[in-house]
């Protein structure tokens, strides 16, 4: 069986879970996430807590049930506490604003790069005197956030030799030795 398909997943408090029609819907503090189960996947929900079932062994119904269950999960932890990822850009020049939903990019390309970013992704930037700017992100959506930052993200990925460009706050470029002399 897979090990994280049935892995059960507790209900917090404030937070309902409903099936109609293949369709989970998870209501929360946060927000509100659907998504629609495929393969004959099935919930069981009792005492707070949930189980996610598949109705036969094969290959396919093997991989969908850890997903379905991971995807699940994921949304409960969205609605209840939400998600964060910081971005971080490197790079003498490289600036960042925002006026609401728009963030505007200073990466060093002959022009600025101005984004329109959703509604569910509530946007900070963060510029200290010394310090790289930093751009902060938050959803009850993890699909989306993910989406949003990999985008921003892929405008100027870092490069090996210095390490400029757009990262992760806490992620490791790998560093290539430049031409020897």
């Amino acid at each position: 069986m897979s090990r994280i398909g049935k892995a059960i997943i507790t209900i917090p408090a404030g937070v309902t879970v409903t099936e109609n029609n293949g369709v989970v819907t998870v209501k929360g503090a946060k927000g509100e996430l659907s998504q629609e189960l495929t393969a004959g996947i099935t919930l069981e929900q009792k005492d707070g807590e949930l189980n996610v079932n598949r109705p036969s062994d094969s290959k396919q119904h093997k991989a969908l049930h850890g997903l379905y269950r991971a995807l699940i999960a994921n949304m409960i932890v969205g609605v209840s506490e939400g998600f964060e990822k910081k971005l971080e850009l490197v790079g003498v020049g490289y600036r960042a604003s925002h006026t609401g939903q728009k963030l505007e990019l200073a990466l060093g390309f002959s022009h600025g790069i101005v984004l329109e970013l959703p509604s569910e992704v509530k946007l900070d930037t963060l510029t200290e005197k010394g310090k790289n700017p930093i751009i902060t992100l938050t959803s009850h959506d993890k699909q989306l956030l993910g989406m949003v930052t990999a985008k921003i993200r892929s405008f100027r990925k870092p490069e090996p030799y210095k390490g400029k460009g757009v990262r992760f706050v806490g992620e490791i470029v790998r560093r290539k030795a430049g031409k020897s002399a």
